[in-house]
């Protein structure tokens, strides 16, 4: 077998220079946010608040009531809303803004850990420990530092830090699996079957695995999302799955039902900036799954008749694809993408236009938050603008090397 087709893709670091006004201008947007989210914690209480009142780490704490839940009886009671509101007003006060207890039950497997630790020292654990996978994982293919400092003050990467998301993992993830689907294909498919945990970041991969004939990875994968459903009800019960289906996500879906949410303005969807534009729930839906099956589409054209070309180029079309082709996709998920982008501008994969692209990509969670708070469509087209130019690419390939295939 030769070398990892990923590795021996990516050209030497900085061959075509470094884009010194995006290190400049990335680090500005860094301090500023940093200082202005730092100031604006209050201490006063058990836990620091920011200046929304969330509790600092914000969607890590569902993440460590998982925890805390699994080490408990009936941890499915926490998906009706009224019942988890409480628990939090009990840990954090009275005065606490509501949340929502979303997430598949399968999320205790990782988090009960976590829950058995404070909720400080559990967040940190989380941050440093997720943050250090990231950028182990981005590294084996930007071992550049600058480009490694780029990507973990982008947009994307602070607003995971903020929130305390996932996104630093399933990134991660995501990286790994692209690296490992011809070279180790069952542990591809064993991450793969793993992104149950959030599954609408793993939409796409049945698409890619039967257009590229990638059979191994695509059975380790279910059969690792079956076992993981499996254990899930037989340690917490089966009534966890229907509790979830039945009572998570429709209030998972209540973002979408009501486009001028609090966490609306973090949402670049398709379906969210027609939402804003005055359409109603069906007809935004209706458009949402006409891109859905464009990107449905553009995968399987690109897998099945460019799956010899530039491996990134192919997982950058990937990481578009799943940003237009979900209703339901946070800034913080765009972690992948910004990686694909950073990386493709550095290593000389894309022209002049290409580059722009990159760019907006780059600051796209930016945008999409700064667009939001007018509730001003636009930032949605970006993900669909950069998926065509890379089509584009992959169907009239630049003249350079072809990358080495395992």
């Amino acid at each position: 077998m030769a070398h990892d087709a990923f590795h021996a893709a990516a050209l030497p670091p900085r061959v075509y220079g470094a884009p010194r006004y995006l290190e400049i201008s990335a680090a500005i947007f860094c301090l500023i946010v940093a200082t202005l989210y730092v100031t604006s914690l209050t201490w006063g209480g058990s836990l620091p608040r920011d200046y929304m009142s969330f509790i600092v780490g914000r969607d890590f704490l569902n993440f460590w009531m998982y925890g805390r839940a699994a080490l408990e009886s009936d941890p499915g009671r926490f998906y009706n809303v009224d019942l988890y509101n409480a628990a939090l007003r009990t840990l954090a006060g009275g005065n606490y803004p509501g949340q929502t207890w979303s997430y598949p039950p399968s999320i205790m497997l990782v988090a009960w850990p976590f829950g058995l630790v404070g909720y400080l020292p559990a967040l940190a654990v989380w941050t440093i420990g997720s943050a250090a996978f990231f950028l182990w994982a981005a590294s084996r293919a930007l071992p550049d530092r600058m480009l490694l400092a780029i990507l973990v003050i982008s947009p994307a990467a602070i607003l995971c830090l903020i929130s305390g998301q996932f996104s630093f993992l399933i990134a991660g993830m995501m990286i790994i699996i692209f690296r490992w689907l011809d070279r180790r294909p069952m542990l591809a498919g064993f991450l793969i079957g793993l992104l149950i945990i959030k599954p609408q970041l793993g939409l796409f991969f049945p698409v890619i695995l039967i257009a590229s004939g990638r059979w191994r990875v695509f059975a380790a994968a279910a059969l690792t999302a079956i076992a993981v459903t499996v254990i899930t009800a037989a340690i917490f019960g089966p009534q966890i799955w229907f509790d979830y289906v039945r009572i998570g996500l429709p209030n998972q879906n209540l973002v979408l039902i009501e486009p001028f949410r609090l966490g609306a303005p973090l949402m670049p969807t398709i379906f969210m900036n027609a939402r804003w534009l005055g359409a109603n729930y069906t007809t935004a839906m209706a458009l949402q799954a006409c891109f859905t099956a464009v990107a449905v589409v553009a995968l399987f054209w690109a897998y099945r008749g460019r799956k010899d070309a530039d491996p990134w180029l192919l997982a950058a079309l990937f990481f578009a694809c799943s940003v237009f082709g979900s209703p339901y996709l946070m800034s913080y998920d765009l972690l992948a993408l910004t990686f694909a982008a950073i990386l493709l501008r550095a290593t000389g994969r894309l022209d002049a236009q290409g580059q722009r692209l990159a760019v907006l990509v780059y600051w796209l969670p930016l945008i999409a938050f700064v667009l939001g708070q007018f509730y001003l469509p636009g930032a949605s087209l970006i993900a669909p603008a950069f998926a065509l130019y890379l089509m584009m690419r992959l169907k009239n390939p630049p003249g350079i090397a072809s990358p080495v295939r395992p």
